[in-house]
């Protein structure tokens, strides 16, 4: 890994990136993240062992513990689940009839959907993410954003937005989904917080995470409560007379096993690894990218790790594959995501790749 580009960093961080064994010419991780080597190794033992939900569970526990420290919350403060549109839905489900729900323009539909479907009168508005903390008004219940951009790599003034909803009265749900894993994520600004963990986090898919304020737990019904909600999940199998958690468990949905034995070993690896020297890392493999490319980076002040251009036709998407650099084409645009296993050898690959 250059020296020139990462820097100094903490072991942990060196233990991370030896992890991944094959990430050469893979600029993907904001489509999918690429499996560990512990997560292999994990998933791989469990299909050869007898089931065991002390296992499964323990696994789970430890997950969530994980996740508390990348999104930057309490632990008690983190429900488990499996995808991020649920959480979303559960979220749009609580709503009072009427409620105004603002989205930034263009966001990834698994958090915009479940509040254009609500009904109950709920109804959605949207406007430019630049813009976004500008248009929040005194008739907003809810400002719903992406702290980093799905098909730009933008990232969002995430403070300047919560500090807005908060003036109006109003709360914020911020998906970080396309940031946690490279950069730092500070879980305390906003009232909700949702993350899937497949992408930039490496856990298999099937791993998703709702960090909730505890003011806003209370205004939130449990509708997907089953026996993991329960305050004693073993005691919460059978009837309707179970007592659910009194923190954030009581919106747990049954997790995933196999799902939550691969994703233990990354969510633990990335919690110990040294957040900003990633970010330091991944960015800069970006600003490069894009200054030998001509690439202008995304409208923001804030640095991205990933790079995205027009590409309506998808010309520059099939240069980059027919060189065998996995890449994504999202909203008409090329997309790359530059991560912990990638180096200096990725950007001169794609630059080639393009002609530069």
């Amino acid at each position: 890994m250059p020296a020139t580009l990462l820097g100094t960093t903490p072991s942990a961080s060196a233990a991370l990136r030896a992890e991944f064994t094959d990430g050469a010419g893979y600029l993907a991780a904001c489509t999918a993240g690429l499996p560990m080597v512990s997560t292999r190794a994990a998933v791989a033992a469990d299909l050869v062992r007898w089931p065991d939900l002390g296992r499964y569970t323990r696994a789970a526990e430890a997950s969530r513990s994980y996740a508390a420290r990348l999104l930057g919350v309490a632990a008690e403060r983190v429900a488990i689940g499996s995808q991020t549109s649920v959480m979303a839905g559960l979220l749009a489900a609580s709503l009072p009839d009427g409620a105004e729900v603002l989205c930034a323009a263009d966001e990834f539909s698994s958090i915009v959907l479940p509040f254009m479907h609500a009904g109950r009168g709920i109804t959605v508005r949207t406007a430019p993410l630049s813009d976004l903390a500008d248009a929040v008004g005194p008739k907003t219940d809810l400002v719903v954003f992406s702290l980093v951009q799905s098909a730009c790599g933008t990232v969002a003034d995430g403070a300047a937005i919560a500090a807005a909803a908060r003036a109006h009265g109003a709360r914020t749900l911020c998906d970080v989904t396309q940031a946690a894993g490279w950069m730092p994520v500070a879980g305390e600004l906003f009232d909700a917080v949702v993350c899937h963990a497949y992408k930039w986090l490496c856990a298999p898919r099937g791993v998703a995470f709702l960090a909730i304020s505890a003011e806003y737990a209370q205004t939130v019904r449990p509708i997907h409560a089953g026996w993991y909600a329960g305050h004693d999940p073993w005691a919460s199998c059978y009837g309707g007379n179970a007592v659910l958690a009194e923190d954030a468990r009581r919106f747990d949905v049954s997790p995933a096993w196999q799902a939550f034995l691969g994703a233990e070993p990354a969510l633990r690896a990335f919690a110990d690894a040294h957040m900003p020297a990633i970010a330091s890392h991944t960015t800069a493999l970006a600003a490069a990218f894009r200054e030998r490319c001509d690439r202008p980076a995304a409208p923001s002040a804030r640095p991205s790790a990933i790079v995205s251009w027009p590409d309506a036709d998808g010309d520059d998407l099939a240069r980059l594959t027919a060189a065998g650099i996995a890449a994504s084409g999202r909203n008409g645009r090329a997309r790359l995501a530059f991560h912990i296993f990638n180096d200096e050898d990725d950007v001169d690959r794609a630059a080639r790749a393009l002609g530069r």
